[in-house]
């Protein structure tokens, strides 16, 4: 399994940026797939997730109508994009596949929010 995760970078409060996750190693399309994130001195929190197929997500109340979690199953990739950012979204944006007993992440994308 590998998830490369990308799109992070430096944007201003209000701003906007899309996370991509390109995952490789096993059956994209049978899976749900999770981003986390990780600020620091925190412990690391679930912002979305969605099902196999698409046609089901959640979202962590500090995030819900600002971001939207999505999928291309035939292009093996998981999207978050994230709008009207706040300084409190500054993290590392992992993203994440989780089967029985075991936790698969990606290596992690730098989101930093601030004028």
């Amino acid at each position: 399994v590998q998830l490369v995760e990308s799109g992070g970078g430096l944007v201003q409060p209000g701003g906007s940026l899309r996370l991509a996750c390109a995952a490789s190693g096993f059956t994209f399309s049978s899976y749900g797939m999770r981003w986390y994130r990780q600020a620091p001195g925190k412990e690391r929190e679930l912002v979305a997730a969605i099902s196999s197929a698409g046609g089901s997500t959640n979202y962590a109340d500090s995030v819900k109508g600002r971001f939207t979690i999505s999928r291309d199953n035939a292009n093996n990739t998981v999207y978050l994009q994230m709008n009207s950012l706040k300084p409190e979204d500054t993290a590392v944006y992992y993203c994440n596949l989780r089967v029985p007993s075991i936790d698969y992440w990606g290596q992690g994308t730098q989101v930093t929010v601030s004028s």
